[in-house]
């Protein structure tokens, strides 16, 4: 398996310790079948089932019953059997560009938890933003017969919509970014124009008129949100769009590095640098340090993105928050509400406010 490829499989077992018929079983190679279970537990096949399951309520009793005896005697479900007798593998996928992005870790672990909570296993897959490996790990899926997926795509070949709606056949959702030709599936975002104006807009408050953005990968919806709502707040305080002042970061640490010392080096050079997201900031912070600049006293940064050890920056960090647990959870939501549920007539559309952590990289000026 590759640095950036990863798969994560969950599956519900029980503690193991010494019992003489389970290791009665095990050394004659037989197996504690349901039915077994269900003898020992003194309770029908079905009641058995509908704990090992989860396909209907029993009462707490009944289930500490079934699983003393499924610790007894051993068992473990049949999952192959069982997939093909319910048509249902209790696995979701979910594909990301990157686990090394602090964004897609929290929300990979948001979306883990929310579904082991709802009794599904989770197969995590990494991209690295490449459209082909995109479509290797899909048929993976498929393969797999995941039940449902969670999709962070790139979207940045032609075509790249098609290839995937044949590859998916089963119930998904787009976190993060949209992708222009799979308007039928269910999505929850950001509002990233929203999230850059509110950032740029603080910059504008704050005294700020030139102002320059490291802008996103081109051919990613947040890349082109946040660039476009840039330019809005702009063009409401009457601030002449510089297109020298855009460079493009690619939403990649080392690039962004690269494009922010490339705008302090622009004369007259910009107060302030809007980043497009939390790495671009890394980025756009080693820039300022290793150019020889001082944030915020000889340029103000804020960006889009935050996390855990962003305050551990000199000077905190002024940057727009993303509820990516909440996200993640409502991800899953919409999933759920199609596998096991009432779906929905319609695509669902669920968009998050952004919210924004005012700290001290971002100063005012006269």
């Amino acid at each position: 398996m590759s640095r950036n490829s990863a798969a994560i499989c969950l599956f519900e077992t029980f503690q193991k310790s010494y019992h003489p018929i389970r290791d009665l079983a095990t050394a004659s190679g037989t197996m504690a079948t349901l039915r077994d279970v269900a003898n020992r537990a003194g309770v029908s096949i079905g009641s058995v089932s509908a704990v090992v399951n989860r396909t209907a309520p029993v009462s707490a009793a009944l289930r500490q019953r079934v699983l003393a005896a499924i610790e007894e005697l051993g068992y473990a479900p049949d999952g192959v059997a069982r997939s093909l007798k319910t048509g249902r593998t209790r696995t979701i996928g979910l594909i990301i560009p990157d686990l090394t992005n602090p964004l897609f870790a929290a929300l990979a672990a948001a979306i883990e938890r929310a579904c082991d909570a709802a009794g599904y296993a989770l197969v995590l897959c990494a991209s690295a933003d490449d459209p082909e490996k995109e479509l290797r790990h899909l048929q993976l899926m498929r393969t797999q017969r995941a039940d449902g997926l969670v999709l962070v795509l790139s979207g940045v070949e032609p075509g790249n919509a098609e290839a995937i709606r044949r590859l998916v056949t089963v119930p998904a959702v787009l976190v993060d970014r949209t992708l222009r030709g799979l308007a039928e599936f269910d999505s929850v975002m950001l509002d990233d124009r929203a999230a850059a104006r509110m950032a740029v807009e603080y910059m504008i408050r704050s005294g700020h008129r030139r102002i320059g953005v490291i802008t996103g990968r081109p051919g990613i919806s947040t890349a082109t949100d946040r660039f476009d709502g840039y330019r809005e707040a702009l063009d409401e305080a009457g601030i002449v769009f510089d297109e020298d002042l855009a460079v493009c970061g690619d939403f990649q640490i080392e690039t962004a590095k690269d494009a922010t010392a490339a705008l302090l080096h622009r004369r007259p050079r910009p107060t302030a640098i809007f980043s497009t997201s939390n790495l671009t900031t890394i980025g756009v912070m080693r820039a300022v340090a290793e150019q020889g600049f001082r944030c915020p006293k000889d340029v103000s940064v804020a960006g889009i993105g935050d996390f855990e050890w962003s305050t551990a920056f000199s000077p905190g960090l002024t940057a727009v928050v993303q509820p990516v647990r909440e996200m993640g959870e409502r991800a899953v939501e919409c999933l759920l509400a199609r596998l096991d549920g009432a779906p929905p007539a319609g695509p669902v559309r669920a968009v998050f406010a952004p919210q924004l952590a005012v700290r001290e990289s971002c100063r005012v000026i006269g």
